[in-house]
């Protein structure tokens, strides 16, 4: 095996290395017409509408394991799903009005390593 003397400099991999990718020109142009639009405000709005459907759909998943039905029959599924939006809803109306915050945002290590500092 050969060792390279940069080796360390670049990765901290005992046996590979860094490798790079090329996407045919093709993609690459569609990729960087698509990240070239993310900066526009009315993307923006667009993916905020989204991240909110989608964080609803998760709080639905993580609180009521609404992906599996617990019940046999469509009547009976659809009022479980009924419940569950209920239940959501009143999960969030407690959190709004006692003012605690649903999302867990996460926190940095370096904010973490200031908060230990600080107490």
């Amino acid at each position: 095996m050969l060792i390279r003397p940069v080796r360390d400099q670049c990765t901290r991999s005992k046996t590979g290395g860094r490798t790079l990718s090329l996407q045919p020109r093709e993609v690459q142009e569609v990729l960087d017409h698509a990240r070239l639009q993310q900066g526009d405000e009315q993307w923006r709005a667009k993916y905020g509408t989204r991240a909110g459907i989608e964080g609803t759909i998760h709080q639905a998943v993580a609180v009521t394991g609404i992906r599996r039905a617990r019940y046999l029959g469509f009547q009976k599924t659809h009022l479980e799903h009924v419940f569950s939006a209920v239940a959501l809803n009143l999960i969030r109306l407690d959190a709004w009005w006692n003012g605690h915050p649903l999302d867990r945002t996460r926190v940095s290590h370096l904010a973490r390593l200031g908060l230990s500092l600080a107490a």
